[in-house]
């Protein structure tokens, strides 16, 4: 072999049993559960894994969910949205307690990622539950000690979906978070509710070519965040997006 020929190896992604450790609700509709995973080979903030349930029949249903903490040893930390009459989200979030098992697949994913090393400063645009990635950034920086300056900006209906509102609610410095109201702002609110517009990301982020952009969400809300960067000048490859879409649950 030439020293010019290169040979990459692809690491198999393979199906693992994940037991349910603990399970804490964020919200009137979304749980965060803890899984162990025998062999969990690590994982970046930013990625997701695939889930799968089987039936006693062996019919099967798969769904995939972003990563909400660092990496810690042997588990991995979910946070589901329960939808209405979907085939999995209901399981994950009504009917697991701790000590069954599901199967879980990955890390997947490599591009929608912040690695802890990182001295570049960061704006985050989430969208709803586009969020979860986005808290395994946060987490993993606070977790490095790393003092790169980060600003959040967090898309929602009201006040009452929002996930992990007390973990943000705490001193967190170099953490700047901004919380956009699409229906319903609480009292006090200095933004009246509207969707996210070019002035909200003007205000709340840093000057464009500075930061890495990461923005999540919901397909439409994914497409106008990252259109309203890129007029504000942010070069399009400091933009990296991940969206999602109707997936049945």
């Amino acid at each position: 072999m030439s020293s010019a020929t290169r040979v990459t190896k692809v690491r198999r992604l393979v199906w693992r049993p994940a037991e349910l450790v603990r399970t804490v609700a964020e919200t009137a509709t979304a749980h965060t559960l803890t899984f162990r995973v025998p062999g969990w080979p690590g994982h970046l903030p930013g990625q997701h894994v695939d889930v799968r349930l089987t039936a006693e029949d062996g019919y099967t249903a798969q769904r995939s969910y972003s990563l909400a903490a660092p990496a810690d040893g042997d588990l991995v930390e979910l946070t589901v949205e329960n939808v209405p009459d979907g085939e999995v989200s209901p399981y994950l979030t009504e009917v697991m307690e701790p000590g069954d098992q599901i199967e879980v697949r990955g890390p997947v994913g490599g591009w929608f990622v912040w690695r802890s090393a990182s001295e570049t400063p960061v704006v985050l645009v989430g969208g709803g539950s586009g969020i979860v990635p986005l808290m395994a950034m946060i987490r993993a920086r606070r977790q490095a000690g790393n003092p790169v300056p980060f600003r959040l900006i967090y898309s929602l209906r009201d006040q009452d979906r929002r996930y992990y509102a007390g973990e943000l609610r705490r001193p967190d410095p170099g953490l700047d978070v901004t919380y956009l109201y699409t229906r319903t702002a609480p009292p006090g609110a200095a933004r009246p509710p509207g969707r996210i517009a070019l002035g909200d990301l003007a205000e709340a982020g840093f000057e464009p070519g500075r930061p890495d952009c990461y923005v999540c969400g919901p397909t439409s809300f994914v497409e106008t965040a990252a259109d309203l960067l890129l007029a504000l000048g942010h070069p399009p490859q400091r933009i990296r997006t991940e969206r999602f879409g109707p997936t049945g649950g």
